[in-house]
């Protein structure tokens, strides 16, 4: 049994051929992100002449975490990683975090909008030539999925909350064949559930939800969780464990890298984290919140629930705060003068605001199970600074000039003081009251079965174990597909 529909609709799959062949789209292999090497000599050369951000079909090659760090013509190398001194984390643990500025679109949900649109294109289910693919998202997903379809010559709704980054919808007004904003910002998920659901009765729309499409947990288990991996074996020294992964909810995605982890190295801890202000996991809670791109108010489909250990809440006063810190002349100023390295005040610009709280998250996971100078904690960094310089100014705006005092005060309370405060370590019962909160959103108002659910918790061979053995299914699709466009053949 597959989690992820691969069955053939011929006359779709002859349309993307066609398409392909005309507008010479070679697609890669999960195995080709996983390890870059693979990726054909012909292909890699073509690369050096094309930018990381370009709308160009040869960037579905850069959708890896192992790219060069260059705007142009970049190739590829071990994983992208930073591991942040105890100096500006409070902790003795080693806390690795992934760099995701280096996907094109500058965040790694490039890849699990790949992971979902491929699968039905390579098939057939998803016809280019009629079908738009329909992008529902706080954020990046959207923006990673709009791209995507650019790439695939494919036509993009990219749909995403009004509220969020003015960058985000700058830079999709360049690439989306459309935008809908809707109602509200980061927590108002339902609202674009219910737009969703108002496109999918049109025929020619095919809904990519990343909260659910197991192409997403299939892409990240494969590719995030192997990077992962590779980075601790990179950066480890002779005493170091791997003593646990956390990533803030969002689509769940993420989380399916933590299952690589721990399949890898069973006895590390896997925390998920959210938002105070909307803690749903935490105790079945709702509200508002700043944190953009991390989600709220529902348990993704894809969050296998099962296999999480922990449960941690950021406040997203700390994450903003932190967000001036890492962003302002005083605060790099301050770091410096308490210790922290140059070579790591260098990379504070690596951080958006969901990678920030990952790093908070890390850093209360690493004081709840006081972890030692040989523990490596592991998260991502989905995104960069480069997508937040309007939060900036308007805390600028808000709080005026930024001084040596407040920079003080914003390390002392919003790093070194976090606390072990508004986590919970699951049980077994805890675990299923979690699993049984995706009940209301997916079988009461998105068409999911009793059935489905239950599978979920029940048969985890037959759910997650297969969801993890797609990525083999789909890239032998992806090359019968190459094979017939005849383009990797004749490059």
């Amino acid at each position: 049994m597959s989690m992820i529909d691969l069955a053939i609709n011929a006359e779709g799959r002859k349309h993307n051929i066609e398409r392909a062949r005309e507008q010479k789209i070679i697609i890669p292999t999960i195995a080709e992100m996983k390890d870059p090497n693979k990726i054909p000599e012909k292909i890699r050369e073509q690369l050096k002449n094309v930018g990381l951000w370009d709308v160009n079909p040869l960037n579905l090659y850069r959708i890896t975490w192992k790219n060069e760090r260059k705007e142009f013509g970049g190739l590829f190398h071990e994983p992208n990683y930073i591991v942040l001194p105890s100096e500006l984390t409070g902790v003795k643990a080693k806390i690795m975090l992934m760099v995701g500025k280096y996907f094109p679109t500058g965040c790694h949900k490039v890849g699990a909008s790949f992971g979902c649109l491929v699968p039905p294109l390579v098939t057939g289910q998803f016809d280019s030539s009629y079908h738009k693919a329909v992008w529902p998202s706080t954020g990046n997903y959207c923006r990673g999925g709009a791209f995507n379809s650019a790439l695939l010559s494919c036509y993009s709704i990219a749909i995403l909350p009004e509220g969020m980054s003015r960058e985000r919808f700058e830079w999709l007004q360049t690439i989306a064949s459309e935008i809908i904003a809707t109602p509200g910002s980061e927590s108002n998920v339902k609202e674009i559930f219910d737009k969703t659901h108002e496109l999918s009765a049109r025929p020619d729309c095919m809904i990519f939800n990343q909260f659910e499409q197991m192409g997403n947990y299939m892409w990240h288990y494969n590719v995030t969780g192997n990077a992962i991996a590779e980075a601790f074996a990179d950066m480890k020294g002779d005493n170091d464990r791997f003593a646990g992964a956390i990533f803030t909810s969002g689509s769940a995605g993420t989380m399916a890298a933590g299952d690589r982890i721990k399949d890898l190295f069973p006895t590390a801890k896997l925390g998920v984290g959210e938002a105070l202000q909307c803690p749903t996991i935490l105790d079945n809670g709702f509200g508002a919140h700043r944190i953009e791109g991390i989600g709220d108010k529902h348990v993704p489909w894809i969050h296998n629930v099962k296999n999480t250990d922990l449960v941690v809440d950021i406040d997203d006063e700390d994450s903003q705060k932190v967000l001036r810190l890492f962003n302002e002349p005083e605060g790099h100023a301050y770091l410096k003068s308490v210790g922290v390295p140059q070579e790591t005040i260098d990379q504070l610009s690596l951080f958006g605001i969901s990678g920030i709280a990952n790093m908070l998250c890390a850093i209360k996971m690493a004081k709840y199970y006081e972890l030692t100078e040989n523990d490596v904690v592991a998260s991502v960094m989905t995104d960069s600074a480069v997508m937040y310089a309007s939060r900036v100014k308007e805390l600028q705006d808000e709080d005026g000039a930024y001084t040596r005092e407040m920079a003080a005060v914003d390390f002392h309370t919003h790093i070194l003081g976090e606390k072990t405060d508004n986590m919970l370590e699951l049980t077994y019962a805890d675990r299923k009251r979690v699993h049984n909160l995706k009940y209301y959103t997916w079988v009461e108002q998105q068409g999911k079965t009793s059935d489905e659910l239950n599978a979920l918790w029940y048969d985890q061979e037959n759910t997650w174990g297969e969801a993890k053995a797609d990525a083999d299914k789909v890239d032998d699709l992806i090359r019968e597909f190459n094979e017939e466009t005849g383009l990797l053949k004749n490059l």
